[in-house]
C-alpha cells in the first residue's frame, strides 16, 4: 500500500484512472503522488554555490504532497522507463506492471512493481519523475496473473 517512511504524511487509496509520478518525499523516500499535486521543478543553478541554493529552496519551499497508496495486486501502465533501466531490467519505454508488495516486513522498504518478464523492482530502486497511471485496482493479488518473481535491482 505505503511503505512505512510515507506513513507520517498525508496519503489516499489510489481510484482507477489516478496519473501518478515517483516522487521524492520530504522523508527521502521515493511514493507514488498524483501528478496534478505535484509542484514546479526549480532549475538548479551551476557550481557548488548554485547547488547548495537548490537544495535550501526544496527543502524550505516543499508543500505537502499526498503520497497516493496502491493495493497490491492493482493494474498499473508505466511510462518515461530510463534507457539504463530498460535495458537492466529487459523491459520498453512502456509497460504494464502488476503493483506487489516484496515482503510483510514492517519497518522495511517493500512496494514494488513487477513486469510482465517477471521482474520486480522496487520503488525505491527507479527514479523521480517516472509516470503511471492506475489501470485497474485488482482488487486481491491472487485475481492478478503474476509470473513467478524474478527481483531484479533491488
Amino acid at each position: 500500500m505505503c511503505d512505512y517512511s510515507l506513513g507520517g504524511l498525508p496519503n489516499r487509496l489510489a481510484t482507477e484512472g489516478d496519473e501518478l509520478a515517483l516522487y521524492r518525499f520530504r522523508t527521502g523516500s521515493l511514493g507514488l503522488a498524483s501528478v496534478s499535486e505535484l509542484p514546479e521543478r526549480t532549475p538548479m543553478g551551476r557550481g557548488f554555490v548554485g547547488f547548495c541554493k537548490y537544495l535550501l529552496d526544496q527543502l524550505r519551499e516543499q508543500p505537502q504532497v499526498c503520497a497516493v497508496c496502491i493495493p497490491p495486486g492493482a493494474q498499473l501502465s508505466v511510462s518515461g522507463i530510463p534507457a539504463d533501466l530498460q535495458r537492466k531490467l529487459n523491459v520498453s519505454e512502456n509497460e504494464r506492471v502488476v503493483f506487489v508488495q516484496t515482503s510483510e516486513c514492517a519497518f522495511a522498504y517493500r512496494d514494488a512493481i513487477q513486469f510482465s518478464n517477471g521482474k520486480e523492482v522496487l520503488l525505491q530502486k527507479l527514479r523521480p519523475g517516472i509516470r503511471m497511471k492506475v489501470r485497474s485496482l485488482g482488487g486481491n493479488i491472487e485475481d492478478t496473473e503474476l509470473i513467478p518473481s524474478e527481483v531484479a535491482y533491488t
